[in-house]
C-alpha cells in the first residue's frame, strides 16, 4: 500500500476508446518527498513519512526546518505517513511521482469537504419541506415538528436541524483512475471527490 498527496485542479471529461464521455476530477499528486522512515525499533510502528508543497521558509518553524536540513530536503507544507510496506527500497530523500500509480487502479481518496456555512435543514439534511399549496405561506422550507406535547416535552439531541454544513474530512473508497500524465504528475480520478480546487488531497492504494 502506498499514497500521495496532491492538489485538487478541477474537473473536466475525457472520451473513453468507445466513445463514452467520463466525467472526470484532475489532481496535481506530487511530486513527494520522504521525509522520515519509521520504525517499530525507533517510533514503535512502521510508516513512510511523505511531505508535500513548497512553503515560504519564514513559516516553517525551526525544528521542522532541521528535520528537513537533516534528510537534505527544502521545507515541504504538507506531512503525512503511509504505509510504503511493499516499497521496500523506498528511502529518506526519494522524490515519489504520479507513476506509482496506474490506470485502472482503484484508490481511496481523503479531503476536506467545501465549506457552505449556515444552511437551513432543506439543503443540509434533504429534508422535502412543506406543502406548496393549501394555503400555506410561510413553511414550505420549514423542519416541520421537532419534539412532542406532554411526553417527553423536549427536543432530542442529535436532531436533523439547521445548521453548520461542510467543512468535514470525506473519504471515497472506490475510486477509479482513468489517466495518468507521469511528466506533469497529474491524475484523472473518474468522478468527483470532496474539496474545493486547490485542497489538498491524500490517494491511497
Amino acid at each position: 500500500m502506498a499514497g500521495l498527496l496532491g492538489h485538487k485542479i478541477g474537473m473536466t471529461q475525457i472520451f473513453a476508446e468507445n466513445g463514452v464521455v467520463i466525467p472526470v476530477t484532475v489532481v496535481q499528486a506530487g511530486p513527494c518527498f520522504v521525509t522520515q522512515i519509521k520504525t517499530k525499533e525507533t517510533d514503535g510502528y512502521d510508516a513512510t513519512q511523505i511531505g508535500f508543497d513548497n512553503p515560504k521558509e519564514k513559516n516553517v518553524a525551526k525544528p521542522k526546518k532541521g528535520q528537513f536540513d537533516k534528510a537534505d530536503l527544502k521545507p515541504l507544507k504538507y506531512l503525512h505517513e503511509f504505509d510504503f510496506s511493499d516499497m521496500t527500497e523506498v528511502k529518506v530523500g526519494d522524490e515519489l511521482k504520479a507513476d506509482i500509480f496506474k490506470v485502472g487502479e482503484i484508490v481511496k481518496v481523503s479531503g476536506i469537504s467545501k465549506g457552505k456555512g449556515f444552511q437551513g435543514a432543506v439543503k443540509r439534511h434533504k429534508f422535502s419541506g412543506g406543502p406548496k399549496t393549501h394555503g400555506q405561506s410561510d413553511r414550505m422550507r420549514a423542519p416541520g415538528s421537532l419534539g412532542q406535547s406532554s411526553y417527553p416535552s423536549r427536543v432530542y439531541k442529535g436532531l436533523k436541524m439547521a445548521g453548520r454544513m461542510g467543512g468535514n474530512r470525506l473519504t471515497l473508497k472506490s475510486v477509479e483512475i482513468v489517466k495518468v500524465e507521469a511528466e506533469n504528475n497529474l491524475i484523472f480520478l473518474k468522478g468527483s471527490v470532496p474539496g474545493g480546487k486547490n485542497s489538498l488531497l491524500e490517494i491511497v492504494n
